[in-house]
């Protein structure tokens, strides 16, 4: 994790703390700026290869769970112009606005919302993009090889409404924490889903955070593995959300 403002992070005493919208507004008080797992410029070429950003394309992004992330800064400069923001805090979405606007992003869109129930219609996105937004929904989710039901809905109610709000033949964006079981080692794990009529089709870049190992695994289609599939499709350790 990148974190660019040390002495104003307060880390919790327990991981359920994350799951507390009191303890995200109350860290967004006084926390200017946190990058999750790796800041834009580690999967700066792994998303330009799947968001076009010329003058042409006008791709319409959605991030969940900014926070006080600098990504959407970023994509901006990449030139993105279509940008909308989400997350929970009040306080956050606040601050990113002032931040946004006395830096000149005058067109990106801060909103408060909840990605399990995106307040946006059919259709609306070209790109769905979160970086560590989705692990929160598996802090407690028990087994990671078993996890509990109520964090598998929790992560098929998100999936669906990124279903529902991407375009067709758009991308959801997912950079997430996984965990290399055979070495121990911690990676960072960056999934490209795109919503296709009839399935999914998913690749992944696995980025060691310890040593220079990546594996590639783009082109990866996954209904030759796992038979016909209909709407989004996320491995996630080793639980397949399948939304049909």
């Amino acid at each position: 994790m990148d974190n660019q403002n040390p002495k104003n992070n307060p880390t919790p005493s327990t991981a359920l703390a994350y799951l507390d919208p009191t303890y995200w507004d109350e860290r967004f008080k006084s926390e200017e700026h946190y990058e999750w797992f790796k800041d834009y410029s580690h999967f700066q070429h792994l998303i330009q290869q799947h968001i076009p950003s010329n003058s042409n394309s006008n791709s319409s992004v959605l991030e969940l769970g900014c926070g006080n992330s600098k990504l959407c800064e970023e994509l901006s400069k990449d030139g993105i112009t279509d940008i909308t923001c989400i997350d929970l805090s009040p306080i956050a979405v606040e601050n990113l606005r002032s931040r946004l606007l006395d830096k000149g992003y005058k067109d990106i869109k801060v909103l408060v919302a909840d990605m399990l129930e995106l307040p946006f219609g059919e259709e609306s996105f070209d790109v769905v993009i979160e970086k560590g937004t989705m692990d929160v929904l598996f802090v407690d989710s028990g087994d990671p090889w078993n996890p509990r039901a109520e964090t598998v809905n929790k992560v098929t109610t998100m999936l669906k409404e990124v279903h529902r709000v991407l375009k067709q033949d758009g991308i959801f964006i997912s950079i997430s924490f996984g965990q290399v079981i055979r070495n121990k080692h911690f990676s960072f794990l960056f999934v490209v889903i795109i919503k296709t009529c009839c399935g999914c089709y998913l690749s992944y870049h696995l980025n060691c955070a310890f040593c220079s190992h990546t594996l590639d695994a783009h082109c990866l289609n996954l209904q030759s593995l796992l038979g016909q599939l209909s709407g989004v499709l996320l491995v996630m350790d080793s639980t397949i959300f399948s939304i049909s």
